[in-house]
């Protein structure tokens, strides 16, 4: 997407690749817009916009970079940086298990910013290992409830992204 020049911006807490090229060219040419986030800001930030909160304030990146040009503001004696939240047109999810109407769990890290990333889309697409009918998972495992989410596709046996790197899988 980003070879193609899809990619106005690229908001991220580390920009990094197997294979960096084509950011690295885009960037350097002023193709591709670069704002660095904390990743604990980014995961707030990306909260805020699913919880419909607009703003909020945070310690990191006071003092940086990273801060200039955003408001700050004193409490308790303390310097915060008020962050924006984030939002998406679209979502595309990587879950373990789903149901049809939509309710998922996941594996792993996939749970840090999968569940984050379903509340704050306008679409949610998700790809699960295994698909099961409404009442498959125990509502105590559900992670994402299923009004977060607008389709589901199985791929029972997903090639996992760092295999396909290190076998030299390339994309067209």
């Amino acid at each position: 997407m980003i070879d193609a020049g899809m990619v106005r911006k690229m908001i991220c807490s580390f920009p990094r690749s197997s294979d960096p090229r084509a950011f690295t060219e885009k960037y350097l040419a002023g193709e591709i817009e670069l704002e660095l986030v904390p990743q604990g800001t980014l995961a707030e930030r990306i909260r805020a916009g699913g919880a419909g909160i607009p703003a909020f304030y945070t310690p990191t990146s006071y003092g940086t970079e990273l801060a200039e040009g955003k408001p700050t503001a004193e409490f308790d004696g303390r310097m915060y940086v008020q962050e924006r939240w984030r939002k998406a047109d679209f979502a595309l999810i990587k879950a373990h298990v789903g149901d049809t109407h939509g309710n998922l769990t996941y594996n792993k890290a996939a749970r840090n910013f999968g569940p984050l990333m379903c509340m704050a889309s306008a679409k949610t697409m998700v790809q699960v290992s295994r698909l099961l009918r409404p009442g498959g998972i125990d509502p105590e495992q559900v992670i994402t409830p299923g009004i977060f989410v607008d389709q589901v596709v199985e791929v029972p046996n997903p090639r996992q992204e760092e295999d396909l790197i290190r076998a030299g899988a390339a994309y067209a």
